[in-house]
């Protein structure tokens, strides 16, 4: 098979001959009792979690839904380590819960590899993309990073307010993932229908959210097309040419790690991005201190990772099990929510609080166990240079209208509008 072969076939020819999964009824509504009727895309959660999470670690710290099929919510931090760890009982196969499971036969490679992907193959995926997010290689991404960052607030010049998430925020990791991917800039639009699409329209009826899939894929395909007639020095061209088990990749594990890519590396760090400038311009003390004292943003970012971690990913049980006092059943949903791991003050000393000078700070923003971010010196490095440059450029800044924040809802939580007041 030559490297055009492989990809001749659309996004609906390739998913032909795989079998169907289980489609589940889709329920909606307010929530009435959190402990056995959660539900993360309802608009108090999406406003403000914590509270919720901080109660259930209390009276209910397994919580249960019958929405998505079943599911279950560990809040404490020690759950939620013990299955990120435990790839024997809990698989991988799906990280975003909804109402559609894919069959158990796409495991142990799942749809969007590595972060789909269950041991033993996990491994050999995750190696394969090591050496583009190593700490040298995301160091030469950074000039360019910031001349961007630079090039955005120069935008500002003449307005008083400015939305800080979508004129900043969103444009960032949007530039630095389509440049790693050798995607177009202008699709930057298409990308942000990409994300919301995949991470927030989870309650669409099932064939809706494949519909979404195919436009996806399709992009992503049309796009190694052009790879292929014209190979360029990019993570693209890379996945094209690489060789796993002596074999050029399957058509759908290149696709597939696009797709992760390119939806996980910009909702997750333009959220991480957002939610620390949220904080900076409701809580001058912070924003006043890091201005005066800009050797301190290393350990202020490390605390905005943890205090607002953006991820909560999923796993499905593997087999009908009791475990930690609860009844799991096999398929049922497990939604890691690290954002609650995070704030669990059997771990962290003052854990409902924003410490900026925080000095013990192992927090789980990127991930437990095998799935750790491979992407985590990218986003940190992208976070600190976002807020280097807004606090250098833009000292001075409130909330213009609080009320006016919005957040996305759904696994991956940031400010979706951040209007401020700038100086």
């Amino acid at each position: 098979m030559t490297t055009d072969e492989r990809f001749t076939k659309d996004f609906r020819e390739m998913q032909q001959d795989r079998p169907d999964g289980v489609r589940n009824e889709i329920v909606t509504g307010p929530v009435e009792d959190w402990a056995s009727d959660f539900s993360h895309l309802e608009p108090e959660w999406a406003a403000d979690p914590y509270p919720i999470q901080d109660d259930l670690r209390e009276r209910c710290p397994i919580a249960h839904t019958g929405r998505f099929g079943g599911g279950w919510l560990p809040t404490r931090y020690e759950d939620v380590a013990a299955i990120a760890y435990d790839t024997e009982r809990f698989s991988s196969r799906s990280v975003v819960v909804s109402n559609f499971r894919p069959p158990r036969e796409t495991a142990p490679v799942g749809g969007v590899p590595p972060i789909s992907s269950d041991p033993p193959f996990h491994r050999d995926a995750r190696r394969l993309l090591l050496p583009a997010f190593t700490r040298s290689a995301v160091g030469r991404l950074e000039p360019g990073t910031r001349d961007y960052c630079h090039a955005l607030v120069d935008a500002f010049q003449g307005r008083d307010v400015v939305d800080a998430a979508q004129d900043y925020a969103q444009h960032i990791p949007v530039r630095v993932i389509a440049d790693m991917l050798g995607l177009p800039e202008e699709d930057g639009p298409r990308f942000r229908a990409f994300v919301e699409n995949a991470l927030e329209a989870i309650n669409l009826p099932p064939d809706d959210r494949l519909a979404n899939l195919e436009t996806l894929f399709d992009y992503l395909l049309a796009q190694i097309r052009d790879h292929v007639d014209h190979p360029r020095d990019d993570l693209t061209t890379y996945l094209i040419n690489a060789e796993l088990y002596g074999r050029k990749l399957e058509p759908s594990h290149v696709a597939g790690t696009m797709a992760l890519l390119l939806i996980a590396g910009i909702d997750t760090t333009w959220s991480a991005i957002g939610a620390s400038l949220w904080h900076l311009a409701k809580t001058p003390s912070d924003r006043e201190r890091l201005v005066a004292e800009p050797a301190l943003l290393p350990t202020a970012m490390e605390e905005f990772l943890r205090a607002y971690a953006p991820v909560t990913m999923a796993r499905l049980v593997k087999e009908d099990m009791r475990w930690n006092g609860v009844d799991m059943k096999a398929d049922d949903w497990i939604l890691l929510s690290f954002p609650a791991a995070n704030r669990d003050p059997a771990q962290f000393d003052r854990a409902g609080e924003v410490v900026i000078d925080r000095e013990v700070n192992r927090h789980a923003a990127f991930g437990l166990g095998i799935h750790r971010c491979l992407g985590s010196h990218l986003a940190r490095m992208e976070l600190r240079v976002a807020l280097e440059v807004w606090l250098e450029r833009v000292p001075e800044f409130t909330l213009a209208d609080p009320a006016a924040v919005t957040w996305s809802a759904g696994q991956v939580r940031g400010p979706r509008t951040l209007p401020v007041r700038i100086a």
